[in-house]
């Protein structure tokens, strides 16, 4: 994902760059969850989207 306010390209969205502010904004608000909790399950599953995206759900429907 380009760091320009004016890119409007959709970059790649199959992997999550943690240390790209603009990125952790972008997958914070696509999955409804706070930074820390994203960044957490990224160092628990990996930087790929759809695999964070399984280990939110698991984890919000396991209770925790």
């Amino acid at each position: 994902m380009c760091d320009s306010i004016d890119f409007s390209g959709a970059g790649d969205r199959a992997r999550i760059k943690a240390n790209e502010p603009m990125e952790v904004r972008y997958w914070t608000e696509r999955f409804n969850v706070p930074e820390e909790v994203l960044l957490k399950a990224i160092q628990l599953v990996g930087a790929d989207a759809e695999a964070v995206q399984a280990h939110l759900k698991s984890s919000s429907a396991g209770g925790g």
